[in-house]
């Protein structure tokens, strides 16, 4: 059961990971801002925040299976 959870995790973070590299880098942007000075583009943040979530959920979740627990 432990092993799976620990697969589980690493998978979600990995996902998490590649959504949140792709929304910042690679996909086109979703929002242009347009000033007088400069045109600026921003990602989609909502995707990013979400890929963040499921990294650092995946992260712990592989984390807590990864290690021992201590019965006393």
């Amino acid at each position: 059961m432990k092993a799976l959870l620990l697969i589980a995790g690493i998978l979600l973070a990995t996902v998490g990971g590649v959504i949140t590299y792709r929304a910042l880098y690679v996909e086109p942007r979703s929002a242009v801002v347009i000033t007088d000075t400069e045109i600026r583009e921003l990602p989609n943040y909502a995707r990013v925040v979400g890929g963040a979530l499921l990294f650092v959920g995946g992260s712990a979740l592989a984390l807590f299976a990864a290690t021992r627990k201590v019965k006393s």
